[in-house]
């Protein structure tokens, strides 16, 4: 029994060894910035919890709050709706065409985030592509208002964040062995109890996984949001960036970033609960 103590000892030190630098890099770019964060969003002005009474009890901060979460759970909504049969078409198309598709969807993430969102302006302004066909086409007969508003905000967004939902959901749906639909078409199903009772339920680990993904990434956008929404629709990263830069309030910035933070970390414990590790997309 010493002897394999013995034997573990070298091995556990190597081990140790390397994964110091991760450590070390994961204490000195995040678990002291956010303590140095938390520090700050009680200590300034002055000791107390003040920043976090004001940006719970103030109507201006609470609508900031609003158009947060409801802005990100329209954007994971919508995503994960144009998402799944994006996905299920990648599984089920010929290679060519799904290595065609797959291309398009990669493309969209790899392009300059500044210039999908000033693309997204060009298109949704009132001169824009979008109004022209629409009023062309005799659906409206004025402009509608598509950008300074949430309406801009959510479809700059989803577009953003399609390819995040799309690729977790992809890696799900292409494990599930395709006999598990046959032998449910055998039984009897139809295409739609087959898609509601056998592939949905399969896919779930993926679609909450990207949800988590888009909705968490959705909460700390900043680009975006400044771009296509203006000040009268201000979300949570626009404000902690204005507190922190435009009024130097390092503590109220500091306190709304840390209840973002916990947000996060609340939804990513929640999910772990109830469905497990997120799966990949290998």
């Amino acid at each position: 029994m010493s002897s394999t103590f013995a034997l573990a000892r070298p091995r556990m030190r190597k081990g140790t060894g390397m994964i110091l630098p991760a450590l070390v890099l994961l204490l000195a770019f995040f678990v002291v910035p956010v303590a140095l964060l938390l520090s700050r969003s009680v200590t300034e002005p002055e000791l107390g919890l003040q920043n976090y009474r004001e940006l719970l009890a103030s109507g201006t901060y609470a609508k900031i709050f609003f158009n947060t979460f409801l802005v990100a759970g329209l954007v994971t909504l919508i995503t994960a709706l144009l998402a799944f049969p994006v996905a299920w078409a990648l599984v089920i198309m010929p290679r060519l065409l799904a290595g065609l598709l797959f291309a398009i969807v990669l493309l969209s993430m790899w392009t300059n985030l500044l210039a999908r969102t000033y693309a997204w302006m060009v298109l949704l302004q009132q001169t824009g592509l979008i109004n022209r066909t629409l009023m062309q086409f005799g659906l409206t007969s004025e402009p509608i208002p598509l950008v300074n508003n949430l309406t801009g905000v959510t479809i700059g967004m989803v577009y953003i964040m399609l390819p995040f939902m799309v690729l977790p959901i992809y890696g799900v749906i292409r494990k599930i062995d395709p006999a598990i639909l046959q032998a449910a078409a055998l039984c009897g199903a139809t295409r739609l109890q087959a898609l509601g009772r056998v592939l949905l339920p399969l896919a779930v680990p993926g679609i909450a996984s990207g949800a988590l993904m888009v909705f968490v990434m959705s909460l700390g956008y900043f680009v975006t949001p400044a771009l296509l929404g203006g000040t009268s629709n201000m979300m949570l990263a626009e404000m902690i960036a204005q507190q922190v830069q435009s009024l130097v309030n390092w503590g109220l910035g500091g306190a709304a970033a840390f209840i973002l933070l916990v947000v996060t970390l609340s939804l990513y414990a929640l999910q772990l609960r109830l469905i497990g590790e997120p799966k990949g997309t290998a």
